[in-house]
């Protein structure tokens, strides 16, 4: 299945000078799960186009809600599925995601389903919510690790893989981490300039 998804990607790349829309990303994969929308989300807020992540970070925090309430498979709302990617970057996530199956292909298989059963669905739900969180903040490549850490859960759900949810955690706790360090930082640099001033 993922290898197919890969061909029909990279053919759809291959195209030339198309806009691609959420909503077609995600007609591209045929059935839609929650782990696939939350993958290409969690892709889409790499994507440096004007607030984008802001954008696409608060579609995964109304994922997580759902997740929390027990309704999961979310609608697309219509302001999502609208959004559309430029003729640069179109061709690009479209690549990337076909080698983002195909390596998922080779390394991800089910194990470990301890780590996702539908009972740990609420703690997953909290991790995206912080996430999303995480990406939502004006931080300087805040976004890179939590986006990463959401992809790898979203394919660890696809693929019922309980060691890419772990490594989900790991990056994710990096990038909340990295988040934390700067933002002590600047809060530092901020002190030290207000104290420079002539008051």
């Amino acid at each position: 299945m993922s290898l197919h998804i890969a061909q029909t990607l990279r053919q759809t790349a291959r195209d030339g000078g198309r806009r691609v829309s959420v909503s077609e990303l995600l007609r591209l994969h045929g059935e839609v799960s929650d782990a696939v929308l939350l993958m290409l989300l969690a892709l889409l807020s790499l994507v440096p186009m004007p607030s984008a992540g802001q954008l696409f970070s608060l579609g995964m925090m109304a994922m997580a809600w759902g997740w929390l309430r027990g309704r999961p498979n979310m609608a697309l709302p219509a302001r999502l599925g609208e959004f559309t990617l430029n003729e640069r970057w179109s061709p690009r996530l479209l690549r990337g995601l076909a080698a983002l199956y195909e390596w998922a292909h080779h390394w991800l298989r089910p194990r470990w389903f301890a780590v996702s059963h539908a009972r740990t669905r609420i703690w997953w739900a909290l991790w995206i919510a912080l996430m999303a969180f995480v990406i939502f903040l004006p931080v300087p490549l805040g976004n890179l690790l939590p986006s990463g850490s959401l992809v790898l859960l979203g394919l660890g759900f696809l693929f019922r893989d309980g060691v890419a949810l772990l490594l989900s955690t790991a990056m994710g706790a990096a990038g909340l981490g990295y988040a934390v360090a700067l933002s002590h930082l600047a809060w530092a640099a901020l002190q030290q300039a207000w104290a420079w001033l002539p008051f």
